[in-house]
């Protein structure tokens, strides 16, 4: 960018938050980052050959995120030379331990940067620094295989990479919220330590529907029966001897606080959060999924009836849950983790939108970094720092067209910062 125009927008950006001391504050702060942030691409630029007087593929940050819950120096993941499908020669910076949206139209390069380079390649790394062999043999200078780019630098502070998608938590009845959270492993403790259990020699295996003799031997634990219909598609029916419970008598007959086990399956999220409230190692993933609009799924809820949208929730449930950010957790620091996903709010209402973004943030302020490929102007606008490809679709995307924050982006008149422009306005 001319000096000219770049010393005109930095004018205008201070004119604009002056108006407050908080602004002002904001401004200072990301005033600072984005001086980091242009050194970093500054080096980027300088291990990357062009053409003599060719334009560097991405422009000039001119902001750079802020958050008030972290204010320590920030790290970068830096992606050098994409040029993977119609990426050309992209060198992006990503800051850590941010919500980082990456957007662009359709067919820019959104998903061949994020998912096929930089989480392919970031799991390759992590990877490979997780073992003391891998370790030893990067030391003696081994060299990473890239997939797609010339070099990944900057994922040593990353502890797991995992891609939050839409796929099914389970293909089998017996697979339930419950079970893929993992608090059903201390319930069935729960009903094991009773009298009425220790009276009958029950241990917690008892109360198990996958094996085991409490579960009913009908449906063997599934809660339905499923009924071949030769040449048409097999029919699901409620299992006639548990009705549903997956538990036989026996196992039913012993209950904590006035519900048995299978009574506890059948509950619902916003039942089960006062139920189980003198639990905190049950209640806090109760809660969690019921601050993620999922309070009307039941505890034994079969996976292959939840929806691709309700299924990445109760993902994103599970990995809030292994954030150590109170004091129940006693202080110890969750790994540093990389979620990448894509396209989140696909299918989703405008108020899930709302409580996807609050988990998101909520992963961000545990200490984690989130890349979201997204097209939803509430996620954007929401976001701590966009990577906007483009700057249009196929041949004629695959650059980095503005790398900032959503309010430098909108200055930037980017497809992207001409319709965000709007969102930010309200």
């Amino acid at each position: 960018m001319p000096k000219g125009k770049a010393a005109k927008a930095a004018a205008i950006a201070a004119a604009r938050v002056s108006t407050s001391v908080a602004a002002n504050a904001e401004f200072v702060e990301r005033a600072r980052v984005a001086a980091e942030y242009e050194n970093v691409s500054n080096r980027s630029a300088a291990n990357t050959s062009f053409a003599a007087g060719e334009a560097s593929p991405y422009p000039t940050p001119r902001a750079s995120p802020a958050s008030p819950a972290n204010q320590q120096p920030i790290d970068w993941l830096t992606v050098q030379g994409a040029n993977l499908h119609n990426l050309q020669n992209v060198t992006a910076n990503i800051p850590l331990k941010r919500l980082v949206a990456v957007t662009g139209v359709s067919g820019s390069g959104k998903s061949t940067l994020a998912r096929d380079v930089l989480l392919t390649n970031v799991q390759v790394a992590v990877q490979k620094r997780s073992t003391k062999a891998g370790r030893d043999a990067l030391d003696a200078g081994e060299k990473i295989q890239w997939t797609g780019c010339e070099g990944v630098t900057g994922f040593e502070s990353i502890d797991r990479v995992l891609e939050v998608d839409q796929t099914p938590i389970g293909k089998t009845p017996r697979s339930c919220p419950a079970t893929y959270i993992g608090f059903w492993d201390t319930i069935r403790k729960l009903f094991a330590d009773t009298l009425e259990a220790k009276a009958r020699g029950y241990a917690a295996n008892r109360f198990s529907f996958n094996t085991g003799e409490g579960r009913c031997p009908g449906c063997e634990g599934q809660g339905i029966r499923t009924i071949g219909m030769s040449f048409l598609p097999d029919v699901k029916v409620l299992c006639e001897t548990c009705k549903g419970a997956r538990f036989n008598p026996e196992t039913q007959a012993v209950s904590w606080r006035g519900k048995n086990i299978g009574d506890v399956l059948q509950m619902e999220v916003d039942e089960a959060v006062d139920f189980f409230a003198a639990m905190p190692v049950i209640a806090h993933p109760l809660q969690l999924l019921k601050d993620v609009g999922l309070g009307y799924l039941t505890l034994g809820q079969p996976s292959p009836t939840l929806s691709g949208g309700e299924a990445q929730r109760i993902k994103l449930v599970t990995e809030l849950s292994k954030v150590r950010d109170d004091i129940g957790k006693r202080g110890n620091k969750a790994p540093h983790t990389l979620y990448v996903l894509d396209e989140p709010t696909v299918g989703l209402h405008m108020a899930d939108v709302e409580k996807l973004i609050r988990v998101l943030h909520r992963l961000v302020n545990g200490g984690h970094s989130v890349v979201v490929i997204e097209h939803d102007l509430d996620v954007i606008a929401e976001a701590d720092w966009v990577i906007d490809l483009g700057p249009d679709g196929g041949n004629a995307g695959g650059q980095v067209v503005a790398a900032a924050t959503p309010e430098a982006v909108v200055q930037l008149g980017t497809h992207t910062g001409v319709a965000l422009a709007a969102v930010l306005a309200r």
